[in-house]
């Protein structure tokens, strides 16, 4: 019969050097400040050695990626997992918008990670923060991906004194439980988020909003180990 409890071989080892990539836009976008000083917050409180850039350009985004895949290739010890968070606007075809309004495929900036050296067979947490897109790169497992999106127009919204229903939802959870499974967490965070109701950043009405959530993982991921 199948064995579920914890052990060894069905759950990966974190105890090594964990980290984190926090990359958002902030202009034009009210209350992602707040998003990014949840997130940036939790993943320092799990022990993740974190870095964040606010409002990067296109290019800087992917500069920032395969300067973030140097920093782990060269690391002295072994990495356990690392945590990639993009936030920013997203367009019709999954495209990330950068502060300077190019755009920049989401699956680029994850195939940059999937060549690291260090990552190989070791899980990779991807938050996209945006409009609902992108495929899952070849050879990026194990890896979790994880975005918000509208039935009916693809965005989610903020709102200005708390940042977004996603983030801030997921901070909370994630902090009461930081030694649960991850996956079960997620879909407490997305229960959560679909039963409430969000306005819109160009539009007042309300709409209901979803998390997809895309796993390659083969075994139980705890943040906190």
């Amino acid at each position: 019969s199948l064995q579920l409890a914890p052990g060894p071989n069905t759950q990966y080892d974190l105890s090594k050097t964990r980290a984190a990539l926090l990359l958002a836009v902030i202009q034009g976008r009210p209350g992602a400040q707040h998003d990014v000083e949840a997130l940036g917050g939790l993943c320092r409180a799990l022990g993740f050695e974190t870095t964040v850039r606010t409002d990067p350009t296109a290019q800087a985004f992917q500069e920032e990626l395969a300067q973030f895949q140097k920093q782990l290739d060269t690391c002295k010890g072994p990495v356990s997992c690392v945590l990639v968070a993009l936030m920013a606007h997203g367009g019709p075809r999954g495209q990330l918008l950068g502060a300077d309004g190019q755009e920049v495929q989401p699956e680029a900036l994850m195939q940059e990670l999937s060549r690291c050296r260090v990552l190989w067979g070791r899980p990779k947490v991807f938050l996209l923060q945006a409009c609902r897109g992108g495929e899952w790169p070849e050879g990026w497992g194990p890896g979790l991906m994880l975005w918000p999106w509208s039935p009916d127009l693809g965005y989610v919204a903020y709102r200005d004194d708390k940042g977004s229903d996603f983030i801030q939802t997921l901070v909370e959870v994630l902090r009461a439980n930081p030694g649960r499974d991850l996956l079960e967490l997620l879909t407490e965070v997305n229960r959560r988020v679909c039963e409430q109701d969000v306005l819109g950043p160009d539009c007042d009405e309300l709409r209901k909003a979803c998390l997809e959530i895309r796993s390659s993982l083969r075994r139980r991921l705890c943040l906190q180990p």
